[in-house]
């Protein structure tokens, strides 16, 4: 299913039910939380495991957040600020996250799903996932239901296509809409961005000249609310790597936005507070179970230090001719998922354990920089050979935040080797690659001369001034 640019904004409004997730667990007024979670819409329950079917990560939480770009509720001058036409009737959701929660209090992980990830949608045949919301939602239309219900439907049948494609088990969901990210951003007073380069008109434009986001902002350090706030998260003409390099930005606002949300400014004034509750409140969708307050707790200690970003694993845009038709597409690693699965929640390959590092002389590697930082993987790939490895393909990769060292089965102790040279780095099993493969993030877990501490602005990469996005760096 096709969907026009106007439609394809729902990318915005769920980053701030996390910064409330922050509020939450400050322990601040927690009678005024009770007031408001009183407020909060509910949807239809989760659906049930089917029998046979068991929940393979047990206790552990899963979470589905999802953007909603309805402009229902929006006076004229918001709709026309937003830049997404005046719609008031449609609703889809571009944006998937799994905020993955493990039982054991471990690190947490948010997982974004690139909205042209081509999966299988349960009753619908094969399509872009973000297709699945609007499927729901028009059938339950169609029959007659609610706004409410149709929402829900959108929503379950997304959940079960995230369920066909991971097996992850979904246990709770929490929607935000895209009047609620504009009126949000605008409540906690915007957070601080760094850009590399200017983006306005001249660059957020397609190969044939359109405009898309309606974004305006210098290079350098901005902070940004409302409109350019939605345009920043929005972009994704004029990106190198177009929707991954959105889901970047995604990632990177949200950092800002818990620092924001976290900081003394919000937290300790009643009044900033307030306008922040008032806004989410008229912004989520929450599935009947999902305890806000109780799920807040959890996250008391939580930080920007504290959670991992991600994204399942793709081999980038590809074209592919489904019935004739050019479409743009992300291939989504189908072969890689299980492994990914396995280490999101914290289970490792035995062989991986029991394995003793290789000697580097004896290990032939790649080195894909999937980072902006220039030449990093060709400096990297140096750094490697000095150290004894042989490197046979630098090249690029599609953007990620975490390092990693992805191997093929029976390569165990070649891949326990680079993580050795690369501390920090993460072994993945990945059954498609042909050999050990260091993908290089922006978590700065690199050969250990060019490492950065985990600091997204590494050395040859332009920091921001005095640093006032607080280690976040600039970005595309």
């Amino acid at each position: 299913m096709q969907l026009s640019h106007g439609m394809r904004v729902g990318v915005r409004g769920f980053f701030a039910s996390l910064s409330l997730l922050v509020i939450l667990g400050s322990g601040i007024a927690w009678s005024t939380y009770k007031n408001f979670t009183a407020h909060v819409p509910h949807g239809q329950p989760v659906p049930a495991l089917t029998a046979g079917e068991h929940d393979p990560d047990g206790s552990a939480q899963n979470i589905l957040l999802i953007g909603n770009d309805t402009r229902a509720g929006a006076t004229r001058a918001e709709l026309t600020a937003l830049h997404t036409g005046h719609d008031r009737s449609t609703a889809n959701a571009d944006t998937m996250m799994v905020l993955h929660i493990p039982a054991d209090g471990g690190r947490a992980s948010l997982v974004s799903f690139p909205r042209d990830s081509w999966v299988a949608i349960p009753g619908h045949g094969r399509g872009k996932i973000n297709a699945a919301y609007p499927d729901g939602y028009a059938a339950a239309k169609s029959a007659g239901r609610s706004e409410l219900a149709a929402q829900s439907a959108g929503i379950i049948l997304t959940i079960k296509t995230i369920h066909a494609l991971t097996g992850l088990y979904i246990d709770h969901y929490m929607q935000v809409n895209l009047l609620g990210f504009y009126r949000i951003s605008e409540a906690i007073g915007g957070v601080t961005v760094c850009l590399d380069h200017a983006q306005n008109a001249s660059t957020d434009r397609d190969e044939f000249g359109s405009g898309y986001s309606g974004i305006d902002l210098p290079a350098g350090v901005s902070v940004i609310k409302g409109v350019q706030a939605l345009a920043f998260v929005r972009q994704r003409h004029g990106l190198p790597h177009g929707d991954l390099d959105r889901i970047k930005r995604q990632q990177y606002f949200l950092r800002s936005a818990f620092q924001k949300v976290t900081s003394a400014g919000i937290l300790l004034n009643p009044f900033k507070l307030h306008r922040m509750l008032d806004a989410v409140g008229t912004s989520l969708l929450v599935d009947p179970k999902l305890d806000l307050l109780s799920l807040a707790r959890e996250f008391e200690s939580l930080s920007t230090g504290a959670i991992t970003f991600t994204t399942i694993p793709n081999n980038g845009a590809q074209l592919i001719y489904p019935d004739g038709v050019e479409t743009s597409i992300v291939q989504v690693n189908r072969a890689a998922i299980p492994a990914f699965i396995d280490s999101l929640e914290g289970r490792s390959n035995p062989a991986y354990a029991d394995a003793k590092p290789a000697a580097p002389r004896s290990v032939t590697i790649d080195v894909l920089n999937g980072t902006d930082v220039a030449r990093l993987a060709a400096r990297n790939a140096t750094e490697l050979r000095s150290a004894g490895f042989t490197v046979d393909t630098v090249d690029s990769a599609t953007a990620t935040q975490v390092t990693v060292v992805e191997y093929p089965a029976g390569r165990e102790a070649q891949a326990k080797a680079v993580v050795k040279a690369v501390p920090h780095a993460k072994a993945v099993l990945t059954p498609d690659v042909k050999r050990v493969t260091l993908v290089l993030g922006a978590d700065g877990h690199w050969a250990p001369r060019l490492a950065t501490a985990a600091s997204p602005a590494p050395a040859g990469h332009r920091a921001a001034k005095a640093d006032p996005t607080h280690g976040l760096g600039c970005i595309d």
